[in-house]
């Protein structure tokens, strides 16, 4: 059994909403293969490691990256050499794909040395990595994800196609047609998810604050706690928090419980704007509280969400 990663759901949520609106790869393709025709480009660049691992370029990109991902998905590594992230994600990446055998293809893009690759993806933070399918980006996740977290994102991606990619199935029978093996069940986790199963945000709460203690650098427990506190809140939430709120602008407690309902409503923009205001009418210890349950909204979220990034610059010019 393996766990959903709340950062990772919300990271992969907002990265295929974006795409599905924004990233088109046909330009792209269109100059891949003006510049196929102007020279005979090698299928793979610096003798790519493997028939699985490849390096990309732009005049490679129609054959390396579109045309093999109407067989299998083709997850596209975007790295440069100077990010210290992408060397811990790369070489797990291509363990992965060298054990897959061919059930997905890892398609390498330097974005240093590719820029219009890594401009038709909307590249804003790297690593970020890319899953394409029949020639549309399907999903995507940023950052140097631990190994579990990635091959769990990789054998849902498979689970979701095997059915309509036959490649998929013919290239696991070949590798002798064992399903990837799934990292063994966390205990810890375990106990965190069963309270927060049975209503019992308390329990949860205290759980992935024990894993925390021991392991201050956990992302996914983070995650889940800062998840796990806003549905404890949301929960309680009060249908006219908003409105008793806007009536009493200098009522911080009113103020907190407003944000929580709104982000709840998917207000995002609106909360976020509530609590920086907030900031900026207050001071000393209220100033904090109000602070910090803002830095916990933004958790909630990736942290490219544009909305973050502008409710961040906000929040700096109040406190500042």
């Amino acid at each position: 059994m393996t766990r959903p990663n709340p950062r990772q759901a919300a990271q992969t949520a907002a990265l295929s909403s974006a795409m599905a609106g924004a990233v088109d790869l046909s330009a792209l393709k269109a100059r891949s293969e003006a510049a196929a025709r102007q020279q005979a480009a090698p299928a793979a660049v610096d003798g790519g490691a493997s028939q699985f691992v490849v390096d990309v370029t732009e005049q490679t990109f129609q054959t390396e990256v579109i045309e093999r991902s109407t067989q299998v998905p083709v997850v596209v590594d975007l790295w440069a050499t100077w990010c210290g992230p992408c060397k811990q994600l790369s070489p797990v990446l291509e363990r992965l794909a060298e054990a897959a055998g061919g059930a997905w293809i890892l398609a390498k893009v330097d974005v240093d040395a590719n820029p219009r690759i890594a401009q038709a993806f909307g590249v804003q933070s790297i690593p970020m990595v890319v899953a394409v399918v029949a020639g549309q980006p399907v999903d995507a996740f940023n950052g140097a994800l631990p190994e579990p977290q990635v091959r769990q994102w990789i054998n849902a991606l498979l689970d979701a196609l095997r059915d309509r990619m036959p490649g998929i199935a013919q290239a696991e029978a070949a590798a002798g047609g064992a399903e990837p093996v799934e990292e063994p069940e966390d205990p810890r986790f375990t106990a965190a998810e069963d309270a927060l199963e049975h209503g019992d945000y308390a329990a949860a709460e205290a759980a992935y604050e024990q894993i925390l203690a021991g392991e201050p650098a956990n992302e996914q427990a983070a995650a889940a706690l800062s998840q796990v506190r806003f549905l404890a809140r949301a929960e309680q939430a009060d249908p006219t928090a908003v409105a008793r709120a806007d009536a009493a602008p200098d009522d911080v407690d009113a103020q907190l419980a407003a944000a929580d309902a709104e982000v709840a409503g998917d207000a995002v923009e609106a909360a976020f704007t509530r609590l920086v205001t907030t900031v900026g009418r207050t001071a000393g210890d209220e100033r904090d509280r109000v602070r910090e349950h803002l830095v916990g909204l933004f958790e909630l979220f990736p942290a490219d969400d544009p909305r973050v990034t502008a409710a961040r610059r906000a929040l700096a010019r109040a406190l500042f």
